[in-house]
């Protein structure tokens, strides 16, 4: 009788924690996402270009959306060829790890336990790649590249996040 009742415990137990589980506790079995406007991500772009342009550097902007998916480029006349990839890995590393890209740069370094990820395709560990966020909620990312150096990139990208902070208003 005594293993019956432990037996019997149990099974209660286990049933009331799948009946508490979040999986039951949800009301619908779709959600809703909040993504930035075309227009909002170019003011970003256009912004993170101009504040290149004002410290003499030649660069790419590339806004992603929070999936990763390209929104945005503006390259300017003499910048690099290679800028139009890099910002745009730059935009997807940050969204996609929802971290700048130059702190993951820092992370996957030789020897450090997430190294492996910079051999992942798109994956651009160095400075320029900003994430974009309001409330907590990720909206997407952007990257910058032609500047000289992952510092002089971020400086750009930063701009761009403070030129639509204030267009991100977020409802309830």
């Amino acid at each position: 009788m005594r293993a019956f009742q432990r037996i019997s415990a149990k099974l209660l137990f286990v049933m009331s924690m799948v009946a508490a589980s979040p999986a039951n506790a949800q009301e619908s079995s779709t959600f809703s996402v909040k993504l930035m406007t075309p227009e909002t991500a170019l003011v970003a772009a256009r912004a993170a270009l101009e504040e290149c342009r004002r410290q003499g550097f030649q660069a790419a902007v590339a806004v992603v959306d929070r999936f990763g998916i390209l929104q945005v480029l503006l390259r300017d006349r003499f910048a690099g060829a290679h800028t139009v990839g890099v910002s745009s890995d730059k935009a997807w590393t940050a969204a996609s790890f929802r971290t700048p890209s130059g702190a993951l740069g820092e992370e996957t370094q030789a020897g450090k336990p997430m190294s492996a990820l910079r051999s992942f395709p798109r994956v651009m560990a160095a400075g320029g790649g900003q994430v974009i966020e309001r409330g907590g909620v990720l909206l997407g990312g952007i990257g910058v590249s032609g500047a000289p150096g992952g510092d002089a990139d971020d400086s750009c990208a930063k701009a761009g996040v403070r030129a639509i902070t204030d267009l991100l208003e977020l409802d309830g």
